[in-house]
């Protein structure tokens, strides 16, 4: 059984990273070069970065600030936010980003993630879909979060595979620092339905909640910010607690 994978998400504004809830009222969270750091000696699988503005504000992701950050770890580093095409995914792998997300872009030009994987290879585009349930569906949101679309989440995620991406980073909107535990039923039919491994994202707050997401979402992975910024959990005891129930995990020697 392939072992289940804890990522921080640093959300990077204005050089710094931040973090709110529901996508709003954000407050700072710290250095993002000295989390990096320290999620690694933390014994964290991977790291993704979010320049969460860059898309709204119509500008790139700050690649100077993923040279150092990639600089400081060795583990994988995923980064996105206001990618439009190869020339934005080239810089940031040259930066030092292992696997690029793309989200609001890949939505209005879906032919952009076939371009992507073909000449990046599928293991490094990661399709990130923001998504919040209302009337009875999990519809996608675009531009971190501010602007609604007819679009099923699922139906995107599904597209999204067929495009060609290795990944998808799934966002509940309702779920996103509430600390009220991740979004199940979206996040196991895209697992069960699609062959690409699925980053659940939103709703972190307690051991449990990354049990539940493992065992009855069916997620590959599991993406957290505040609780693991301000040590409410901490990787060693999370992953301590996933392996005495079951769920493999790599634990950090």
């Amino acid at each position: 059984m392939l072992v289940k994978r804890i990522i921080p998400c640093l959300d990077i504004k204005n050089g710094r990273t931040v973090k709110g809830v529901n996508f709003k009222n954000l407050r700072d969270a710290g250095d993002p070069v000295e989390l990096g750091q320290w999620y690694t000696k933390q014994g964290a699988d991977e790291l993704i970065f979010l320049d969460i503005t860059a898309t709204n504000e119509k500008r790139k992701t700050l690649s100077s600030l993923v040279k150092e950050i990639s600089r400081h770890i060795n583990i994988p580093f995923t980064v996105g936010g206001g990618i439009q095409g190869e020339k934005d995914v080239e810089l940031l792998l040259n930066a030092g980003a292992d696997k690029i997300s793309i989200n609001t872009a890949a939505f209005n030009q879906p032919k952009i993630l076939e371009k992507l994987s073909n000449r990046f290879g599928s293991q490094c585009i990661v399709l990130a879909i923001d998504t919040k349930y209302e009337e009875n569906e999990w519809i996608v949101y675009l531009n971190g979060g501010r602007i609604p679309t007819k679009r099923k989440a699922f139906e995107w995620a599904k597209e999204g595979v067929n495009r060609g991406v290795g990944e998808i980073l799934l966002t509940s909107m309702n779920h996103d620092g509430t600390k009220n535990g991740f979004a199940l039923d979206i996040t196991k039919k895209i697992s069960e339905h699609l062959i690409t491994p699925v980053i659940a994202s939103g709703g972190a707050g307690k051991l449990e909640d990354f049990y539940h997401i493992f065992k009855d979402g069916k997620a590959d992975a599991a993406l957290a910010a505040s609780v693991f910024h301000y040590e409410e959990i901490k990787i060693p005891e999370l992953k301590y607690y996933l392996k005495y129930n079951q769920i493999p995990v790599r634990i950090h020697e």
